[in-house]
């Protein structure tokens, strides 16, 4: 028996990976896990002051919504749908920092309760260090970490990682470095997928009581 490694690239903006946590979460109850998030940038091309959703983004998202509300429903998390659309370079890399102080997957939810949950400009300093305070962290120490560039090369050292492993699209996860399941699927699905690997591998995968 050993446990699951699960790693899962994501992007704050990405509502489908927001939702995801859900599934994430029960996994948690019922398998050991082992869980990394990885930064990805859904869309690079978003300015330091952010930018409005473009109208081809807000029509899809409009057939899409009532099924993410519902889906966040399903799990517990409040949902609100930002028209804004900020950067997350400064999200990403402040994430690095928590994880250097153990609190890494604390941080991350957090961030996406504030901008999914909330509905607040997590591209804001006062919003990520509020975050980090609320989690134990020293926001300001945070900020001064970050702003050194202490985290611009790991977090592009994932994004290129992320791309050699040809991913275009999140959520994707990667379970135990070599099976991927794109997009946000039922808890179901990930249980079926364990058990194909498990068949495939010999591997069993450590289940909690």
């Amino acid at each position: 028996m050993e446990p699951l490694k699960l790693t899962i690239y994501s992007d704050y903006v990405c509502p489908w990976c927001y939702v995801g946590q859900g599934v994430v979460e029960k996994l948690e109850q019922n398998f050991t896990l082992d869980i990394t998030w990885r930064p990805y940038y859904l869309r690079p091309d978003t300015p330091p002051e952010g930018m409005e959703l473009p109208p081809h983004v807000k029509a899809h998202m409009a057939q899409t919504n009532s099924k993410l509300k519902q889906m966040a429903d399903d799990v517990g998390l409040p949902m609100v749908f930002p028209d804004r659309l900020p950067t997350t370079r400064l999200a990403h890399e402040a994430t690095e920092y928590a994880n250097r102080k153990g609190k890494g997957l604390e941080f991350h939810r957090a961030v996406f309760d504030r901008y999914y949950g909330r509905g607040e400009d997590i591209s804001q300093w006062n919003v990520l260090m509020t975050v980090a305070s609320e989690i134990g962290l020293d926001g300001a120490d945070m900020r001064r970490e970050v702003e050194s560039g202490k985290f611009s090369e790991v977090v592009g050292i994932h994004l290129e990682e992320a791309r050699e492993l040809g991913i275009e699209a999140v959520p994707t996860y990667i379970l135990n470095d070599e099976y991927a399941v794109v997009g946000a699927h039922p808890y179901e699905h990930f249980v079926k997928s364990l058990e194909e690997i498990e068949r495939e591998t010999g591997v069993h995968f450590q289940r909690k009581q």
